[in-house]
Formats: structure tokens, C-alpha cells, sequence
């Protein structure tokens, strides 16, 4: 984990919560940059300025389909910090099933966690 925080030119890729769009991200884009890191925020569909609409989206894979669309991009020996917030937590968390070898570390900034145990039909619920 040190080598992955220190280690500099790694390549973050930030998504965003629902209700906002890749501007939320802004401030820590700009840390980041300025530390030597590449850094890609990705536009979730009909969120921000993704051409996509809410009535375009028939489930919740459509909503994370930019990210996955980026994510299947990605050469082969590269892994990307991915970092989310809030809803982007259910894209992340997919994200990390499906291209685990591409993904160095994820960061969940109090945000949505979904799991094997905790599928997202429960999150939310009270007990």
C-alpha cells in the first residue's frame, strides 16, 4: 500500500456520486496533478455532461456503463487508483469484480459498498 501512495505518475481515476457530475472532484484533480499524477474523472450516464438521459437508463448497468467502458480500455499492464464517492461506490464496486487485475487499489470515500454479503438490494434497509 505505501509503494501505491508514494510512488508518483500514478494514474487516479475518480467517479463521481449521483446528483453531480465530474466537477465535484475538481479540487483534488488539481492536488493530484500537481503531485505528478495522471488523473481521468469519469461522467456517469445522465449525470453531469454525459449526453445520455434519465429515461435512456433501463438499469443500473447503463448508469455505470461509461465507467466500464473505460475500464475495458485500459492496456493490459496498467492499473489505475479508483476512487468514488457516494453512489459511484456500486460502480466501483463492479468495477473491481470484473477488471480486478487493472485496479490497484480502490478508495471508497464514504460511499456505497456493495458486496457478495451486502448486495445493493439491502443497502439502505434497517435491520
Amino acid at each position: 500500500m505505501e509503494k501505491i501512495i508514494t510512488s508518483k505518475n500514478r494514474h487516479f481515476v475518480l467517479v463521481h456520486r449521483s446528483c453531480h457530475g465530474p466537477w465535484c472532484w475538481y479540487k483534488l484533480i488539481t492536488l493530484l496533478k500537481a503531485e505528478g499524477h495522471r488523473v481521468m474523472v469519469v461522467d456517469l450516464a445522465a449525470l453531469g455532461i454525459n449526453p445520455k438521459q434519465v429515461d435512456d437508463l433501463n438499469d443500473v448497468d447503463n448508469y455505470m456503463e461509461p465507467l466500464m467502458e473505460f475500464m475495458a480500455g485500459l492496456p493490459v499492464e496498467e492499473q489505475v487508483v479508483l476512487a468514488c464517492h457516494s453512489m459511484g461506490g456500486v460502480a466501483v464496486d463492479v468495477a473491481m469484480e470484473i477488471f480486478s487485475n487493472k485496479i490497484a487499489v480502490g478508495v471508497f470515500v464514504t460511499a456505497f459498498m456493495p458486496g457478495p454479503k451486502l448486495p445493493m438490494t439491502q443497502i439502505g434497509q434497517v435491520t
